[in-house]
């Protein structure tokens, strides 16, 4: 994406949004939803909007995991680290999708169909281990399951 379009949805998440109470989460979420992301070139200019410093507004955008300062995959894979999981299998399910993607925790495919990332729950720990692909939570999933989903979503991106 070029820097002048990302440059017009920040200025516009800042001209919707400054004038609000606490308008940096606004302004952050408007930009996310808008470009898929918050381009780390953009932290200045939202900073300098808000009269605060980049390291605040980097603060506030590595705190949250809804915001990614990097372009997601069409499919964003998230597999659950937290305790229950890890206690039945999670590790194993963890090596399995790396090495089925390619790609580590927060990291995207070469081809930008995946993105990989760690979550330190789901809400699903009676059916660990649990893995959540886009919207979709799954439970109880096991290597060969897993491996499934990402060839399902493969095939169907291959068919578009």
């Amino acid at each position: 994406m070029s820097d002048s379009k990302n440059t017009g949805a920040v200025n516009t998440a800042i001209d919707a949004n400054h004038h609000l109470e606490g308008a940096l989460l606004p302004i952050l979420h408007q930009v996310q939803n808008n470009l898929g992301h918050i381009p780390a070139d953009q932290v200045g200019i939202i900073a300098k909007a808000l009269n605060l410093s980049r390291a605040e507004v980097h603060g506030v955008i590595s705190f949250y995991p809804s915001f990614t300062t990097s372009p997601q995959g069409t499919n964003v894979i998230e597999v659950c680290r937290a305790e229950s999981c890890q206690a039945m299998g999670g590790r194993k399910i963890e090596a399995t999708v790396k090495s089925a993607l390619g790609v580590n925790f927060e990291e995207t495919t070469e081809c930008g169909k995946f993105t990989l990332e760690p979550v330190y729950c789901l809400g699903n720990c009676a059916c660990s281990p649990t893995v959540k692909i886009n919207s979709q939570i799954y439970g109880r999933v096991t290597s060969h399951s897993v491996v499934s989903l990402i060839e399902n979503l493969r095939q169907a991106g291959d068919q578009k």
